[in-house]
This record gives C-alpha cells, sequence and structure tokens, in this order.
C-alpha cells in the first residue's frame, strides 16, 4: 500500500512537472518573453493564478523565478536575500555606470560593500544630512511660496516639474554649494532613467548586443559622452 501510494504521488508530480515544463517551455531565443504581453503584471497574476505562488520562466535566454505571495516574497527578500541581492546585467549599465561600477548596477560583494559604506559615511551619515537642514527648509519654502502664489492666481501647478527643480536645485547646493544654470542636470537624470528603464532585447538575448537593433547602445554612449563633459567641467568649477 505505501509502495503504491508512493508510486501514485511520484507520478502526479511527474505529471505536474511536466505540465510546467510544457507550459514554460517558451520559444525558441525568446523563450516566455512573448507570454509578458503589454501589461506584464496582469499577465504574470494570471499565470500565478493559474501555476502557484512560485513560478520559473525564460526571459531569451535569461532565467527568471516569478514569486507573487508575501510567504514566497519573504523567502526571497528577507531569508535568501542575499543569494538575489545582485541586480540582473543590463547592457546600458556598462556605459551610464562606467563598466556597471555603481552602487546600482553592481552586483553584491566586496565592492559593494565599500561603496555602500563610502555613501553611508560620507554622503548620508545624520551629521551630513543634519548640515543641510537649513538649506533643505531654504528650498522647500521657496517650492511652497511658488505654490501658494500660483493657487492664488487659480493657475494649474505640476507638482512633478516643481519636485525635480526641488531635487536638481538641492543636489546642486549640496555638491556645489550655490546653484548655477549652466549645470543642467535634470535632462540628464531624466535620460538615464529612460535608457536604464527601457525594454532592452540585448538583455536578454546578450550575443546580439553588438548589432544595436534598438539603438540603444548609440544612445548610452552619447549619454556617457555627456557624463564625461559634465563631470569635467563640474570638477573645473
Amino acid at each position: 500500500m505505501s509502495s503504491s501510494s508512493s508510486s501514485s504521488s511520484s507520478s502526479s508530480l511527474n505529471n505536474t512537472a511536466m505540465l510546467l515544463f510544457l507550459a514554460f517551455a517558451g520559444l525558441p531565443v525568446l523563450g516566455n518573453l512573448h507570454m509578458l504581453g503589454v501589461l506584464p503584471h496582469q499577465n504574470l497574476d494570471r499565470l500565478a493564478k493559474k501555476y502557484g505562488p512560485i513560478m520559473s520562466l525564460r526571459l531569451g535566454l535569461v532565467p527568471a523565478v516569478v514569486v507573487s505571495s508575501p510567504e514566497m516574497a519573504e523567502l526571497f527578500l528577507k531569508t535568501h536575500d542575499i543569494n538575489f541581492a545582485s541586480r540582473p546585467k543590463v547592457q546600458a549599465s556598462e556605459y551610464i555606470s562606467y563598466g556597471t561600477k555603481g552602487m546600482a548596477f553592481t552586483p553584491y560583494g566586496s565592492y559593494w560593500r565599500n561603496i555602500r559604506k563610502l555613501c553611508t559615511v560620507h554622503l548620508l551619515s545624520n551629521s551630513k544630512i543634519e548640515s543641510f537642514k537649513s538649506m533643505r527648509g531654504e528650498e522647500v519654502r521657496i517650492v511652497v511660496d511658488s505654490i501658494r502664489v500660483a493657487a492664488e492666481s487659480v493657475e494649474t501647478v505640476d507638482l512633478t516639474e516643481k519636485v525635480g527643480s526641488l531635487v536638481e536645485d538641492l543636489t546642486y547646493r549640496m555638491v556645489l554649494g550655490v546653484k548655477d544654470d549652466k549645470f543642467n542636470l535634470k535632462p540628464v537624470i531624466q535620460e538615464c532613467l529612460r535608457i536604464a528603464g527601457a525594454f532592452n532585447l540585448a538583455d536578454y538575448v546578450p550575443y546580439i548586443g553588438a548589432l544595436d537593433l534598438q539603438v540603444w547602445l548609440i544612445f548610452s554612449y552619447l549619454l556617457l559622452c555627456y557624463y564625461c563633459n559634465y563631470y569635467t567641467a563640474l570638477m573645473e568649477y
């Protein structure tokens, strides 16, 4: 009876595994990318309802695990956090992060821990943040005053633009001590975020990266040139 039960259970498990394999085998080269569609979060939710809270997909040539329950998320983000701490390598980071050297893109390891420590001690320490308290208050008051004036005049206020300008002005004053119009950081940040967040087929099928089918390499290289000129001017300021 025990042997029969075990055999039945094993057979059931193998059948389930085979169904999952057949469902997620994917297309040659592209894998399961076509299953994500225009709204990946909705399509992944539908797949999770059918196959469970943890799934294995192949995005191009990149293996991926999709979790969709608090319990599974805790396993990945807390219990086994270090094993999944690194970001996937993206083509754009080779340019906009100087060979994946920035803290946002570099793999978890001793180098990442060192640059995080430098940022924590020299940029984000309580004493450093406290030293900019009056400056932050001054810049926030300027923004609030401009919103109040616009409200009194019944004018439309673009909060995205206001907050973006606030962050930009704070950055200038923290780095340079003053605001200088010749250092226009906002379009650089916007372009960086656009390139880093864009869908790039080369991130999932790396061997076609050199072909630059979506022209992201050119955009990334131009942004790198802008970065170099910007930092050179900043150091000479």
